[in-house]
């Protein structure tokens, strides 16, 4: 069978996003933070903008005006040096006579870049050129303060990332509860209610993992009740049982009550079956079923089980010879195969006799049980297993059964760590019973 196709890594990550509350927090956080920063920075460079056009460029231009007369012209090397050393700028001359840098360092590229000139409402605004033909361009001369808007900005993205991990990590703390009710709910549909849900705060949280210890207690009394009124009147119907039993077996054997004691006598194993079968299932129940484990050899054990049952002579088995030994509780497995096998014969429908195969890797075995018949409608499927439940169309006294055979077979497999499943095998019904060789 060849393995479905990986997601991949975008749709995962969709998929985890709308699955996780916490992500979508984050998210919403994380946008929220980006939006007010653009909005921040848009107004901020608007009001920077607005600003530098009336009232800051004129002034530059009226200083940088200035700083060039110092200059002179022709221009004055010493004077430029000057002004260098006594202000955090450079100077770059370039004419008929002069060709000077006061920072050789910087390069064509940075001039043309903006460091030599600024790009506002004049693209030449630390630009000037003097009557003798020089130009001469004014720029920023400290080269570690230029790079300190690179670190501020490095800074800041830190500082950011800093904040996201706090949120992230309140926001952990703060869904934490969500986590433990997940948890418990889980617990609590596996029939496990002996440990509560934790409450941590006294906060909507809190008072939700409250209630549904609350709720858990309550459906906790109520299983145990419906239980211990189930063991009870099963307990109680076995000694009149018995009584009716023998008292049938003490009728006189005469030709006109043959077919009424036969009849009573079936009645009676029927109610027998009923009561063992109600007996075991609750105590398959109990998240504490006591299991007597052994190694079982299945060939061996499916071999007594065909050569006792009276009715599965034309049950056609298909087991490999090398089935590994399984560890279970014999009796529990002999009840679940049998409960399959019966189930098959009974809705075959006179159709080709059953089949019972096997298979088994590394870690399960699963036990195959077709039928021939016409199997069950698609939206029967999922509740076959459940107690009491029959088909529409198996809801025929000739049938037989009451409901309980593969709803204790499910038990069976529950109470190992495996599993029972069902599929329509066109024509027939298939189960599929799925038990751990090792537990």
């Amino acid at each position: 069978m060849s393995e479905p196709p990986r997601r991949s890594w975008h749709l995962r990550a969709l998929s985890a996003l709308r699955h996780s509350l916490r992500l979508k927090l984050i998210a919403v956080f994380l946008l929220l933070a980006l939006g007010l920063s653009i909005i921040f920075l848009a107004g901020t460079q608007r009001a920077i903008g607005v600003g530098w056009r009336l009232a800051v460029a004129p002034l530059v231009a009226d200083y940088v005006d200035r700083l060039v007369a110092d200059i002179g012209s022709p221009p004055s090397i010493e004077k430029a040096g000057a002004l260098t050393d006594r202000l955090p700028i450079s100077v770059r001359i370039d004419g008929p006579t002069v060709q000077w840098r006061s920072h050789a360092a910087q390069d064509d590229r940075e001039w043309e870049r903006g460091d030599g000139r600024w790009h506002a409402d004049s693209p030449r605004l630390l630009e000037r050129t003097t009557s003798d033909g020089h130009r001469v361009s004014l720029g920023l001369g400290d080269l570690s303060w230029r790079s300190q808007p690179r670190l501020l900005g490095w800074g800041t993205l830190a500082s950011l990332l800093a904040v996201i991990g706090l949120a992230y990590a309140y926001l952990r703390r703060l869904l934490r509860p969500l986590d433990d009710i997940r948890v418990g709910v889980q617990r609590f549909g596996r029939g496990e209610f002996e440990l509560p849900i934790v409450v941590r705060r006294r906060d909507e949280l809190g008072d939700l993992a409250a209630q549904i210890n609350t709720m858990a207690l309550d459906l906790r009394r109520m299983l145990d009740g419906k239980r211990a009124l189930l063991l009870a009147i099963s307990h109680e119907l076995r000694s009149p049982l018995t009584r009716a039993r023998l008292n049938a077996e003490l009728l006189p054997e005469t030709t006109a009550s043959q077919g009424t004691r036969a009849a009573l006598m079936r009645d009676l194993a029927e109610m027998r079956d009923l009561i063992g079968d109600l007996l075991e299932s609750e105590r398959l129940s109990d998240s504490h079923a006591a299991l007597n484990r052994e190694p079982v050899d299945v060939s061996t054990l499916i071999d007594a089980l065909v050569h006792s049952r009276p009715g599965w002579q034309d049950l056609r088995v298909s087991l490999p010879q090398d089935l590994p030994p399984l560890s279970a509780d014999a009796m529990r497995l002999r009840l679940a195969i049998g409960n399959l096998v019966d189930n098959a014969i009974r809705h075959g429908m006179g159709g080709a006799a059953p089949e019972l195969s096997a298979q088994s890797d590394a870690k399960n075995l699963r036990l195959i049980v077709r039928d021939f018949g016409p199997g069950v409608a698609a939206e029967h499927l999922p509740r076959l297993a459940e107690a009491f439940y029959r088909p529409d169309q198996a809801r025929q006294r000739v049938t037989g059964g009451v409901g309980l055979g593969l709803h204790l077979a499910r038990l069976v497999a529950q109470a190992h760590g495996g599993s029972l499943s069902f599929r329509n095998a066109d024509p027939g019904l298939e189960v599929v019973l799925e038990l751990p060789l090792r537990r």
